[in-house]
């Protein structure tokens, strides 16, 4: 099975405004798929922005609405998978969402972010409650979480045990925290045995500074792409062989003792 070529955007696009950042969506899903990419992941809020105070109720969409209607047209003239986040309206909910679709417009999986990040986001989205959002694509299992999600060991443990290979994870990462896309992710990545696409933002928006550092982390801890600060398209592939080798080699999944976690609630 070969590599699935993965494509990480970092940006911030131009927050409050949807189309510019659809446009932004059609040209970098164009450039990912010159490079031979068959997935883009884009960073957490993306099509809307992510400090836009009360832009966020008014610019929710369903997940079946026309922004993803929009994003599965783009996925198929480009021939990859694109995975973005958006603000999602459920009757009178909103929720921090991410959203898989798939090279021919199938809408694939779509996750509600279940651990919220400060006093912003609690007071604007309702948290979800579904951990382990997965799809298959390229001939891997996908999963979805985003930002905070991933700073939470159990939820990436929970991705690995479900057999998830590769973990989209769309982010909107602040200063002072660069230690969790420097260092955190990769562990994450070494500890649970998977690939794991960590998109952030960058640049000042409202009282948030965005800090970039993207990641493709592999199962051996290594970056298998990286970032720096700036607005940027990266790639680097999800290979399920060298994802094989690694947990034939590593054995913290065989090895767990799942009686003596029971009291960590």
């Amino acid at each position: 099975m070969p590599p699935l070529r993965t494509a990480l955007l970092q940006s911030s696009g131009r927050p409050g405004d949807v189309a510019a950042n659809l446009a932004a969506l059609d040209e970098a899903a164009g450039r990912a798929a010159a490079t031979g990419a068959g997935l883009l992941v884009v960073p957490e809020m993306f099509l809307t922005g992510y400090a836009i105070g009360d832009g966020v109720a008014r610019l929710a969409e369903p997940a079946d609405g026309p922004s993803a209607e929009a994003v599965a047209a783009l996925a198929v003239r480009h021939g990859l998978g694109i995975a973005y986040g958006y603000p999602e309206r459920d009757g009178d909910r909103v929720y921090n969402s991410a959203q898989l679709i798939g090279p021919d417009g199938t809408r694939l999986a779509n996750y509600r972010k279940t651990h919220l990040f400060g006093g912003f986001e609690l007071g604007a989205f309702t948290p979800g409650d579904q951990p382990v959002v997965q799809a298959e694509l390229g001939g891997l299992r996908v999963g979805l979480i985003i930002c905070y999600d991933v700073e939470f060991p159990e939820n990436v443990r929970a991705h690995a045990l479900a057999g998830t290979d590769l973990l989209l994870v769309p982010t909107a990462l602040m200063h002072p925290a660069e230690i969790v896309a420097e260092s955190v992710v990769p562990v994450r990545a070494f500890e649970s045995q998977l690939y794991i696409a960590y998109a952030n933002r960058i640049g000042q928006e409202g009282e948030f500074e965005f800090v970039g550092r993207s990641v493709l982390a592999g199962p051996d801890g290594a970056a298998r792409a990286r970032a720096g600060r700036g607005e940027e398209l990266i790639t680097g592939d999800a290979d399920p062989e060298l994802l094989t080798g690694s947990r034939r080699e590593n054995p913290y999944l065989a090895d767990r003792r799942p009686g003596l976690y029971a009291t960590l609630g």
